[in-house]
């Protein structure tokens, strides 16, 4: 079982910055991959960034360039820094976890608008 608590989101201008922090209840280092989804009103929820035990990170297209993901293993905690935001980066971002099976946070409300 791993739990996992997202914090960070919020409301932000375009061209802002926030960073999304995601704490698991064991050592990320014991995980095989963490990572970042959103899902906008609407839409399927796409996965965003994802970081592997080994390191290994990925991003989205519409991403690459402005987020960066990273991880403070011992705060057991991933990190998703995001720059230059715009409004279509509008979602509820959610923490994932592979450990066997999938676990998801509860997801953290990230909303880009002037």
């Amino acid at each position: 079982q791993v739990q996992l608590v997202e914090s960070g989101g919020g409301l932000v201008q375009p061209g802002g910055s926030l960073r999304l922090s995601c704490a698991a209840s064991r050592s990320i280092l014991s995980l095989d991959a963490m990572g970042w989804y959103r899902q906008a009103p609407g839409k399927q929820r796409e996965l965003v960034a994802i970081k592997t035990t080994g390191g290994s990170t990925n991003y989205t297209d519409s991403v690459k360039g402005r987020f960066t993901i990273s991880r403070d293993s011992a705060k057991n905690t991933v990190y998703l820094q995001m720059n230059s935001l715009k409004p279509e980066d509008t979602a509820v971002y959610y923490c994932s976890a592979w450990y066997g099976s999938r676990y998801w946070g509860q997801g953290t409300q990230v909303t880009v608008s002037s």
